[in-house]
């Protein structure tokens, strides 16, 4: 009895105020829900609207004249397959090859332009214009199938 009378002792000296409350805290109290997004509604804006239809002429031409010039390339590299590096028929794939460069670089040229209307719409704290985005889309995809393309016949030449 006399063993467990202290050890008793200690549990009952225990004050409350040595463990924290169980009560509810103020972070508990909070939603963890994900806030609602208000998606604004873009106006049209007729100068990013004109500069895109022009942009996308451009896109469109550009795309149209690649197209035949790269048969000619690849008929071109066909031909100076066996042909020594500096060959006549070598020398003709390659300057079919820089005007199909000539393209890519426009295409190149138009992503930048797109990029700074982009970058323009946010600088002025507007929100993304969709037509910036589509056009922005289509002319990486262009640049893309010119770049692989260009690739491909420049892997069918030998290297200088």
């Amino acid at each position: 009895m006399l063993t467990i009378a202290p050890a008793l002792a200690g549990c009952a000296a225990q004050t409350s105020t040595r463990y924290p409350s169980l009560l509810p805290r103020a972070i508990e109290s909070r939603s963890d829900a994900e806030p609602d997004v208000v998606i604004p509604v873009v106006a049209a804006d007729p100068a990013t609207d004109l500069a895109l239809a022009d942009l996308r002429k451009t896109l469109d031409k550009t795309t149209a004249a690649f197209a035949p010039a790269a048969e000619t390339a690849e008929r071109l590299a066909s031909a100076a397959q066996g042909d020594r590096v500096g060959g006549e028929r070598w020398i003709a794939a390659q300057t079919a090859l820089a005007g199909l460069d000539d393209y890519r670089a426009t295409t190149s040229s138009m992503l930048t332009d797109i990029d700074s209307l982009a970058i323009a719409r946010a600088a002025d704290g507007k929100p993304d214009y969709p037509a910036i985005a589509s056009l922005h889309n289509a002319a990486q995809a262009a640049f893309e199938a010119q770049s692989a393309r260009i690739a491909a016949i420049a892997a069918r030449l030998p290297d200088a």
